[in-house]
């Protein structure tokens, strides 16, 4: 059993930047998979970022121009998986999960949440025109 907290989100203006931040506790693995997805208000749940280790790279979605303003980073030794957001714009405005996978995902798996065995509560991210 893995436990997933989110932190970080918050109000910002478009074009500013924040850096979500996700712990996950409980069973030390040494292969897994983390991923970022986001809802907006009356839309889908979408993919947003993914790492995978060992050796699996990072992988970013391909909507919303996400690949180059925002960059998905693990630190191993703190559990904990971040989602550095530049550049927001008002389109970016979701609750940010952050999911969890102990085992390494192949990479067509990393962008359906279906895939993933644990979710964080979410955290709210406004960015404001």
């Amino acid at each position: 059993q893995l436990q997933v907290v989110e932190s970080g989100g918050g109000l910002v203006q478009a074009g500013g930047s924040l850096t979500l931040s996700c712990v996950v506790s409980g069973r030390t693995v040494s292969a897994g998979t983390r991923g970022w997805f986001r809802q907006a208000p009356g839309k889908e749940r979408e993919f947003v970022a993914a790492v995978r280790w060992p050796s699996g790279g990072t992988h970013y979605s391909d909507r919303g121009a996400v690949k180059g303003r925002f960059t998905i980073s693990r630190d191993s030794a703190k559990n904990t998986v971040y989602l550095q957001m530049n550049s927001l714009r008002p389109e970016d405005t979701a609750v940010y999960y952050c999911a969890a996978k102990n085992s390494r995902l192949i990479l067509s798996s990393v962008w359906s949440g279906e895939n993933y065995d644990y979710w964080g509560q979410g955290t709210q991210v406004t960015v404001s025109s």
